[in-house]
Formats: C-alpha cells, structure tokens, sequence
C-alpha cells in the first residue's frame, strides 16, 4: 500500500508521537476522505494535540479510540503499538488494513534504500555505512528508527535507514539493500514470542532486495536465513565470518579477500561486535559498486574519523581514574554480554536492570562463568538478574536502591583504573522517561559522586 493508494479512504493514525505526527502529515497531502488520530494510553490528553495537527485529524482516545480504529478502512500504526496488542486481531478480524508508516514509505522509496535491522549493531552499522558511502562520493540520508522518521525525510536520490522490529513487521516492500547484523530474543512480549520477533525482524528480507548482507559471524542469524534469497535468486552475502570475503584476520587488519585494508584499530569503537559491524558495512559498499579495495585510504581516514552513537559504550572522563562506560541502549543480555567483552582484561562492575519484560537471563549466566566481576542490580528487573547469577564463583552481586545509588556502590567496589559500565540489559521505561532519561541520570550521578 502506498501514501497516494490512501486518497478518498478513511484513515486512522494510531499513535500520536513522532512517527505518528509524521504519519498525519503524510496521509492528510493525499486527501483522505476521514482523518483520524488515536491515542488509547489513559493520559492521551496530555498529549498537546492543536494547531495544524488537529486541523488535520481530530483525536480520540479514551472509550472512543477502539471505535475511532474500527470506523476505519486503514489504520496505521506507529511502531510502538505492539503486535500483541488485543486490538490488533480484531482489526484485522474486521477486514480493516493495518500498515505503518515505514511501510508507506518504503512502498514508494525502496529502491534507493538501504535498509538496516538487527538485534545489535543496526544503528552504529546503519549509521557508518551512511558515513563510508558519503566518504566514497554517494552522498545520502541518513534516517528511521534513530533519526528522523521516515515520513518527514527530504527527497534524496539514496538513504540509508536503520529499522527497529516494529517497523520491519509491517512492510511489504523490502528496501533495494537489505542488511541483518545480529539476531538473538528480543522485545519477545511486543511480537508474542521469540519466534514472532524472527519472522517480524526477517520480514526486510522477503519482498524481493536486490541484494542481502548479514553478519556471517552470527550463527542464529545464519540459520534463520537459510532458505532466503535475493530478487536474482541469490543466497545472502555474508561478512564477518572466518570465510567471509570481508573479515577481520588474525593479524588484526580488516581484509577484502587476500587484500589488508588497514587495522581494525582504525575504528575507535570497543568491541569485536564492532569489527563485524565494519565488515558488514564494507560488504554493503561492495555490494553497491564501490571499489573498496581501490578506495582503501580514503575508507581508513573515514572509518578513523567515525564517532561512535550517543549511549553504546560511550566512555565518560572521571578524575578518580575510574572510566565510566554508558551503554543504556543495552536492553539484551545478549547486549550486555558483548558490552561486557569490550572490557575483557579491566576490573569491571556493571549495572543491570530496568524494565522487566520477563527476559531469559541464563545466556548472561553462562557467559559470566568463570569471571571475576562485580554485577550491580538497579530496580526493576535487578533483583532477578542477580538471582539468576547466584552461585557463580568469581561473581559479586549486590543491589541498589536507584542508579545514583548504584554509582556511589560502584565507586566503593571497583578497583582503581577499573570500568563502571551501564549495560542495563533491560529497556529504561517504569523509572525513567526514556533511554536518554536515564543516561542523563548516570551522568549527574557520575557528577555528583565525583
């Protein structure tokens, strides 16, 4: 379905944050016959709703938003209405088209697109394929679920958009690239199982890309691709892994077959999760043309000048010789695990715990056996992160009341010149107003324990 397929149409927008704002906009410069905007959390009335926004589309909520939804031919949804959510079914049920607005869009863009999605790594990758493609002369925009929605993006000739679960679920056209850079459980209680978030996040791949690039190095995600191809009928490219045309050698230099490109110290970014991101972002130039081989020092000088995203293991300066580490985006064990590695050989503590979504916290487990670390809990989720490490040797536990709490603990417990890493392993909602809520109160507790 297409923006211009919703002309003379009633259409109701579900969600009225950033995506669904965008959403509006869009839909009301193809005429719809009705507009309407919903919102059916119980403060739907705190949310400022005037000027242009309600001269478009008039809100409901309360008692009246399921009749708003149901009165619809097409209901678009902003990606944080959960698949699970009861309404959805009966929607559906009724006949009524659910779409998103990533879907709108992509329908009338996909083929100057390259779409990224993963359990990890999709932003930092998303983010350096836009900045190595720029640096080889193919300028873009830079977009999704980090940036702009996309709705509101200007007009481009190519873009490059990272892609959470929730908007890959509802497209029916995949972009002209489509890159996967990590798979493992995730926002299980928003798809409704494990299984659910797989075929949800794997929907990029299945309308037809003309080329697919994932991480060769992930064996769930290789697994799970089995079977998938591209629009020419070709199996995914892959990078990363030891027979990968692009990967890191043991000597530590970031190959293109036989050819050194140059050091995998060229990108600053911590962790061996990173080099994959590299790699997968070299496959995807590859993939585009680019001559990477030729190009290989003007992509060092870019790939040195790369800055790492705000909240992914960004290192905070302390006079006490203790380095701070705010990696809030964490919301995996799986997440934290690879935080976690980048610190391999310092003394460590890590804070987890936020918003309890029921997480299986057994792969942290394992993959703490046989350290020596210091593990932090922080409400709500903390208490039972920590009982599912009970017992092991090496590891110390201890709860704190809040993150200031848990700075102040951190400062007594970690030896000098050793990490303090906020790799929460849990979203941040419940005590926090966001992701960056929470970062912000790691750093003026950071502050004020200094």
């Amino acid at each position: 379905m297409r923006l211009a397929d919703l002309t003379g149409r009633s259409v109701a927008v579900w969600g009225t944050g950033r995506e669904g704002r965008a959403a509006v906009r869009a839909v009301a410069a193809h005429r719809p016959a009705r507009l309407i905007a919903v919102d059916d959390s119980a403060d739907y009335l705190s949310v400022p709703w005037e000027g242009e926004l309600a001269a478009l589309a008039p809100l409901a909520g309360g008692e009246h938003a399921f009749a708003a939804l149901a009165a619809a031919d097409v209901v678009v949804r902003s990606p944080g209405v959960p698949s699970t959510h009861p309404w959805m079914a009966e929607l559906r049920g009724r006949g009524i088209t659910i779409t998103g607005g990533s879907a709108l869009w992509l329908a009338d863009n996909a083929a100057r697109t390259v779409g990224v999605t993963g359990s990890k790594g999709k932003s930092t990758t998303a983010s350096l394929i836009s900045h190595l493609l720029a640096a080889a002369g193919r300028p873009n925009v830079f977009g999704g679920n980090i940036g702009v929605p996309l709705l509101d993006l200007p007009d481009a000739d190519l873009y490059v958009l990272e892609l959470s679960s929730y908007q890959c679920a509802d497209l029916t056209d995949s972009p002209r690239v489509a890159v996967v850079t990590a798979l493992f459980p995730e926002h299980l209680d928003a798809h409704g199982g494990e299984r659910e978030y797989y075929r949800d996040k794997l929907n990029l791949l299945r309308h037809g890309p003309q080329l697919i690039v994932v991480n060769g190095a992930d064996e769930r995600l290789a697994g799970e691709v089995r079977g998938i191809s591209d629009l020419n009928g070709w199996p995914p490219v892959e990078a990363a892994g030891p027979d990968s045309r692009f990967r890191i050698g043991p000597d530590d230099f970031v190959y293109a077959s036989d050819t050194r490109l140059f050091p995998r110290s060229a990108l600053r970014l911590r962790g061996a999760h990173n080099g994959r991101n590299l790699c997968v972002a070299l496959a995807v130039l590859d993939g585009m043309g680019v001559d990477v081989v030729d190009l290989r020092s003007v992509l060092e000088k870019a790939v040195a000048a790369f800055e790492g995203l705000p909240h992914r293991l960004a290192e905070i300066e302390d006079p006490s010789g203790l380095t701070f580490v705010d990696d809030t985006l964490s919301t995996s064990p799986y997440s934290a695990m690879h935080a976690i590695d980048a610190y391999e050989g310092r003394p460590l503590t890590v804070l987890v715990g936020g918003t309890d979504r029921g997480l299986d916290y057994g792969p942290l487990r394992e993959h703490l056996r046989g350290r020596e670390i210091t593990v932090i809990g922080l409400p709500d989720s903390g208490p039972r992160i920590l009982a599912a490490l009970a017992g092991l040797a090496g590891v110390r536990t201890q709860n704190a009341e809040d993150l200031p709490a848990a700075v102040r603990l951190a400062r007594e417990v970690t030896p000098a010149g050793g990490v303090v890493l906020l790799s929460p392993a849990a979203p941040s909602y419940g005590r926090f107003r966001n992701f960056e809520h929470r970062s912000e109160v790691f750093a003026e507790a950071i502050r004020a324990t200094a």
